[in-house]
């Protein structure tokens, strides 16, 4: 005869097989996301890497007219999966609240992500599918949208400044050995990038321009080895984690 003080027991091993499916669902999402991402932003919208800044309107009416099609495309499918982020930041989330420092961190990290998602992500989708919305818009309303969009992209890096800074923090104060502190020392040097990403409101052309080597590739290659990191030591993560750990609130 079974009491309702042993029913838990006999179904604990089930219960544990299977508690860390949520987990790997979530990190699987991450890879498949960038790579999406990457489609999108490269192949399709040509924003990544950013077309010049230093073209005339004729030149950027030209640019949205020869790829209105695949901007079009490129961008309404970011709409239908950019939610998928959520699953990425929240799985970084839930591994910052089992380090030994507090869940405030988690929280900040969430928060600080929210702030730049719309400047330097969203509204240059926004600015480009206005731009090819109309071909026959006024030039000049065009090559604004131009600039609005890339601007927005690339010039606002810093808000994920925050971010990065929390994560290393954490990382820091962390006894319990969730990320190894080169990951801290990584996130620093994306704090350093994205803040160089500033001048790109004030110069045209060079290296500090939206496209330049200092404003844009040295911070695109660091977000790419950060990105790398991340991914392979969130699988770590998860994978030495007892599937009956406990996380704090």
């Amino acid at each position: 005869m079974t009491t309702a003080g042993t029913a838990p027991a006999a179904i604990a091993p089930s219960s544990t097989r299977n508690r860390k499916t949520d987990l790997w669902i979530c990190w699987w999402s991450i890879p498949i996301f960038y790579n999406v991402f990457g489609l999108i932003f490269v192949a399709l919208t040509r924003v990544m890497p950013p077309p010049r800044p230093d073209i005339t309107t004729a030149q950027i009416v030209e640019f949205f007219q020869d790829h209105s099609l695949t901007i079009r495309i490129g961008f309404a499918l970011l709409m239908a999966v950019i939610g998928f982020t959520g699953l990425a930041n929240g799985l970084i989330a839930y591994q910052m609240k089992r380090m030994s420092v507090s869940p405030v961190f988690a929280y900040a990290y969430i928060a600080a992500l929210a702030v730049g998602a719309i400047p330097g992500c969203l509204f240059a989708a926004f600015a480009f599918l206005a731009a090819t919305f109309r071909p026959d818009r006024d030039p000049q309303l065009v090559a604004m949208l131009y600039d609005l969009g890339l601007l927005s992209f690339v010039g606002s890096l810093g808000c994920f400044a925050t971010q990065c800074m929390v994560l290393a923090l954490a990382i820091f104060l962390d006894h319990n050995g969730i990320f190894p502190k080169w990951l801290a020392y990584i996130s620093i040097w994306m704090i350093v990038t994205e803040i160089l990403a500033a001048p790109v409101w004030v110069f045209q052309s060079g290296t500090l321009a939206w496209n330049g080597a200092i404003s844009f590739w040295l911070g695109t290659a660091i977000f790419v080895g950060w990105e790398i990191s991340m991914i392979t030591l969130l699988y770590r993560a998860i994978k030495n984690q007892a599937a009956d750990e406990q996380v704090q609130d």
